[in-house]
């Protein structure tokens, strides 16, 4: 479903006439998460697996197409970005965001992993790192990384994939959170459920 994001970022790329380093950047961050979670995830992931209807794997491929489309075309050819670029605020504070959500997400993914084989067929309450305050810091982790993104390329595509990002996880992170607590009546109390010690 997510193969055309990079697939399209990559051949902008390539057919931009106006390559620099900053640009090759934009490209490998953008892979890196894309790569990983086209290639590597899904062969990863294990504990219950979830029937995925066609519509929705149908709508996420065209959101893929659009998004990596708006985004390539933006980064590499409507928004200018020289070397300078790279010492720039938004920049600096993109990529802190972006390399901190990354991780936050990853480092989530393996614990989610973790906790499903230890509960076998059973769910478990998630305990432990940022489970303590959160419970879903893999969407935390994504809304932070894709806003990173809209700080450090600094542009209207950025947004509006952060606002997308944002709109999809958040209700997802607080049904979530609710699931939790039905199912769990010693589920903790202060635990928020996406954005620690807030909501």
């Amino acid at each position: 479903m997510e193969f055309p994001s990079p697939a399209l970022m990559l051949s902008f790329f390539v057919a931009s006439e106006q390559k620099n380093l900053t640009m090759l950047v934009f490209l490998l961050l953008w892979l890196t998460h894309y790569l990983h979670r086209t290639f590597i995830y899904p062969f990863r992931h294990t504990g219950k697996e979830k029937a995925y209807t066609v519509i929705l794997v149908v709508m996420a491929f065209f959101f893929n197409i659009l998004n990596g489309f708006i985004n390539g075309y933006g980064v590499f050819n409507v928004y200018s970005y020289d070397l300078s670029w790279l010492l720039s605020w938004q920049f600096i504070c993109g990529i802190f965001l972006f390399a901190a959500g990354f991780a936050i997400n990853k480092i989530s993914d393996e614990k989610l992993m973790e906790f499903r084989k230890q509960g076998g067929s059973d769910y478990v309450i998630p305990r432990g790192w940022l489970f303590d305050y959160i419970s879903s810091p893999h969407y935390f982790g994504e809304i932070t990384e894709w806003a990173g993104w809209a700080v450090m390329t600094w542009s209207l595509p950025g947004l509006a994939f952060f606002v997308f990002t944002f709109a999809n996880l958040f209700p997802r992170a607080i049904s979530s959170h609710k699931w939790y607590r039905e199912k769990f009546p010693e589920y903790p109390a202060n635990r928020k459920a996406v954005l620690p010690f807030i909501i």
